[in-house]
């Protein structure tokens, strides 16, 4: 399986109402390659089956969507799933995800 598919499947196991960061989803697959992270996610295909908005910056910041609305888009899509975005921020401690 290609580093793409990987990281897409790993994204998957994320809940809703949760998120990732690059790093983390990274790591999660034993790479330290976390723009390759952000390049999966820029490419994602498929954003109803893989999640992509789902992951976002190490320091919490929400970060871009490549999909059509942006960060706007993003930010609804979190928030929709029950994640309190604000400044454009979320509490990593309250909603971040530990992959086993």
């Amino acid at each position: 399986m290609d580093f793409y598919n990987r990281i897409y499947e790993e994204l998957k196991k994320v809940p809703k109402g949760r998120v990732t960061t690059y790093k983390i989803l990274a790591n999660s697959i034993g790479s330290k390659a976390y723009r390759a992270v952000g390049q999966a996610m820029k490419n994602n295909k498929d954003i109803i089956n893989i999640p992509c908005y789902k992951v976002i910056c190490s320091n919490g910041f929400v970060g871009n969507y490549s999909a059509r609305g942006g960060m706007r888009r993003k930010i609804q899509l979190l928030t929709n799933d029950g994640i309190i975005v604000k400044n454009n921020y979320v509490n990593l401690r309250k909603y971040m995800f530990k992959f086993k």
